[in-house]
């Protein structure tokens, strides 16, 4: 049952996407920003976290996901270091997955080449 709950989540959330992308005139980079400052957002009222507890990765994996890490990170490290946290809370959250998507696209620039 778990997998239909992250199937039916992670998929709505890229419905939306595609049909802001069909619809507006907004660019899909536009919509990716939209979508972390959306999850932090919605973390910050606390509308994020139930949809988390129940559809897991359908709600973590989207970009929506990134924002709720970075938030979620931001508040844990408030907690522990004061305003100082505000800073550096959301990057240490989220520094695994920055460091591999930079890694990886430094290997993917190396193996193909750009067409002109």
């Amino acid at each position: 049952m778990m997998y239909l709950k992250v199937f039916i989540v992670g998929g709505l959330l890229c419905v939306i996407a595609q049909i802001l992308i069909d619809k507006t005139k907004l660019t899909p980079a536009r919509i990716l920003v939209t979508y972390v400052i959306s999850g932090a957002i919605l973390t910050a009222i606390g509308v994020y976290e139930p949809l988390v507890k129940f559809a897991g990765a359908g709600a973590t994996v989207p970009l929506t996901g990134f924002g709720y890490s970075l938030a979620m990170g931001v508040k844990k490290a408030v907690a522990e270091n004061g305003l100082f946290g505000a800073v550096t809370g959301g990057l240490t959250a989220t520094s695994g997955g920055i460091a591999v998507a930079v890694i990886m696209g430094v290997v993917c620039a190396v193996i193909f080449k750009a067409k002109r």
